[in-house]
């Protein structure tokens, strides 16, 4: 059975895989690291955790979506120690690109690396269109 897509490719791994699949009203987003533009990671999670939003709100927009649509998210961290020091900037990150506490559900993981070294966290979302 052949299903229909709708595909959004960026960025340096843009011939690996894409953003974005839409399949009907159900958009899965490939996991969004923080990073920016150019492929430079922030030097903090905090600062990662704005740039991985960033990132998603890209993606998002590209579909015509808002952060408003998303309905499931998993986060996954290098270390949950450190994430859980800085929980405040983190989450108030997460707040504020939500514009406040998001009525989404999340899954919380913690993984022994991610595809760079200086990555801290990778935010992957379904969201609902």
């Amino acid at each position: 059975m052949t299903i229909e897509k709708q595909t959004y490719r960026s960025g340096p791994f843009k011939d690996i895989f894409a953003q974005g699949v839409k399949v009907g009203n159900v958009l899965h987003l490939s996991g969004q690291v923080g990073i920016d533009a150019s492929g430079t990671a922030g030097a903090d999670i905090a600062t990662q955790t704005k740039l991985a939003y960033e990132n998603i709100r890209h993606v998002l927009l590209k579909f015509g979506a808002t952060m408003n649509n998303i309905v499931d998210e998993t986060m996954f961290v290098t270390d949950m120690t450190e994430l859980m020091a800085n929980a405040d900037d983190v989450f108030g990150a997460r707040a504020e690109f939500y514009g406040g506490v998001p009525d989404v559900c999340q899954t919380l993981v913690q993984v022994s690396a991610l595809v760079l070294p200086e990555l801290k966290l990778e935010i992957k979302c379904v969201a609902h269109l």
